[in-house]
């Protein structure tokens, strides 16, 4: 019998505390302007999206704070710089709506995922507006339910 081949999450980094931190409305695919070690610590998941935010200037979207820290096998005519910034690649559409967007009281532009896609890395960006105390309160009590709820349901069935 022949083995199936593992599949691999195609997913390098999350920012888990965006959902928790924001509630998220539109996402965009972008695509990331990186640097050859970059990709090599990026298929080895050496990747961090912590308080990491998407800055638009003069008509263009860059990724700030994001932390790609360098293989001990990087070269050495590279100067490898983990907390550069980055460019990210958008249409004019989809960069004029995010302007527009973020200009509007309260709204601000986050990444919340960086994958692969084919051999390219992409970089999930969303829409979102930062969360109250009492929403952060309601999302954990939440999901404490919903762990307790299963944990019935499990205890339950058998």
């Amino acid at each position: 019998m022949a083995k199936k081949p593992k599949v691999q999450s195609n997913t390098i980094a999350l920012n888990k505390r965006a959902k928790f931190d924001y509630h998220l409305h539109d996402k965009f695919e972008a695509g990331v302007a990186l640097e050859g070690w970059e990709v090599k610590s990026l298929r080895a998941g050496k990747c961090q999206l912590m308080d990491t935010y998407v800055l638009l200037k003069n008509g263009e979207a860059f990724l700030l704070g994001c932390n790609i820290t360098p293989l001990p096998t990087a070269s050495a005519h590279a100067n490898p710089e983990p907390m550069r910034t980055r460019k990210l690649l958008l249409h004019k559409k989809e960069i004029a709506r995010l302007i527009g967007a973020t200009q509007q009281k309260g709204q601000t532009c986050i990444p919340v995922a960086l994958y692969w896609k084919d051999n390219k890395v992409k970089c999930e960006i969303a829409l979102a507006t930062g969360k109250k105390e009492h929403d952060k309160r309601a999302t954990i009590k939440e999901r404490d339910w919903s762990r307790d709820k299963s944990r019935v349901l499990k205890s339950g069935n058998q």
